[in-house]
């Protein structure tokens, strides 16, 4: 038995190790990349491992007094990573429970999983919420022939029916005006972009984005998902209108690249403070983070923020309300760049050499 739980120790370790070195690494590849995902995963693993090294009746010799000393820094450095998405954090956006309905906007976004034929629980929440806007990822024609029955109650919508896990479709209740659709790094993949008219007359601007990740099935490298986010935050630095970003950004929370997004961008983040909202993978509890993301300018404050039940998809969708008040009293959150974090968007965004850059 003491053999056994030594191995997992070691194993553990391993682990734990070489997942703070992956983060640190400026690479792409997606056996690198894939540790920006399981940081609360990763926690646990550590957290096992320290307690196996404190059990009593196993040998602490030096080389283990090593370990356990590199596994309670994992510890804490997965644990300083996902910090400020749990409930002992600081909330990033305010709550403000006075309805305002001329000036909210709802948007339920779900990535519905192609082959998924359960499209009646994404219509019944649909009824259920009554979002201003609705939005689907990995949605064919398929899915947009299920969805047709949308269209009375939203009468202005975005198709681009794709069979390659990429397609997206917008509902809306609300006029959009100067919409338009991209393909920002890949030919295949597609965004929208477009402004939305508020029942009090205001516009907003919203950006529906769904790159493509890193893994073995999909992309070798987070390049084309990293460009993609870097492009959409450059040019929402200094908006306009008071905008959203939102979709399946295949990125956490807390990785470098939504990090960075967030710095270059200036926008809010509702979940900080406030949970995880782990969206990926509703199928298999072990294995979940937060990859659909909603953020947006300080022009906004909270209604409500909700992960709504399965509709047999392999991503929970997301709900969001928000309040337009420009008066609000938030604090600004942006942070400046540091001269490491410029040139490697510069490079990221020139090694993927973009379709576009000024969306």
């Amino acid at each position: 038995m003491d053999l056994v739980l030594n191995i997992l120790k070691i194993i553990l370790s391993i682990i734990c190790i070489f997942a703070v070195i992956a983060s640190k690494l400026k690479l792409s590849n997606w056996w690198i990349r894939v540790f920006d995902f399981p940081r609360i995963q990763l926690l646990i693993m550590a957290t096992l491992a320290i307690t196996l090294y404190v059990l009593p009746f196993l040998s602490f010799k030096a080389l283990n007094i090593t370990g356990f000393l590199l596994v309670l820094f994992s510890w804490f450095y997965q644990a300083r990573k996902i910090f400020p998405y749990t409930l002992l954090a600081k909330k990033e956006v305010k709550k403000d429970k006075k309805a305002s309905p001329e000036n909210e906007i709802g948007i339920l976004v779900s990535n519905v999983l192609t082959p998924n034929r359960h499209v009646e629980k994404l219509i019944n929440l649909v009824k259920k919420k009554k979002p201003n806007l609705v939005l689907t990822l990995e949605s064919d024609k398929w899915w947009e022939d299920q969805l047709t029955v949308l269209e009375k109650d939203y009468k202005y919508q975005v198709k681009i029916p794709l069979d390659n896990l990429y397609g997206m479709h917008l509902y809306s209740n609300l006029e959009l005006e100067n919409t338009k659709v991209h393909y920002l790094v890949e030919d295949d993949i597609p965004s929208i972009h477009s402004s939305v008219i508020l029942p009090s007359g205001k516009a907003i601007q919203i950006h529906c984005i769904h790159p493509e990740p890193p893994s073995p099935t999909e992309s070798d490298t987070s390049l084309s998902r990293d460009a993609e986010l870097l492009i959409v935050g450059e040019n929402v630095k200094d908006p306009g209108l008071p905008t959203l970003v939102f979709g399946d950004l295949n990125d956490v929370a807390w990785s470098r690249t939504t990090r960075l997004f967030q710095k270059i961008s200036g926008l809010l983040d509702p979940r900080k403070g406030r949970g995880f909202f782990n969206t990926y993978n509703a199928k298999y509890f072990p294995f979940r983070w937060p990859l659909d993301h909603i953020f947006h300018t300080e022009d906004f404050l909270l209604r409500e923020i909700k992960r709504l039940p399965s509709i047999s998809s392999d991503h929970f969708p997301i709900y969001i309300k928000l309040k337009l008040k420009p008066e609000n009293d938030q604090d600004d959150k942006k942070e400046a760049l540091e001269e490491d974090e410029k040139d490697w968007k510069e490079e990221t965004i020139e090694k993927a050499n973009p379709k576009i850059l000024t969306i």
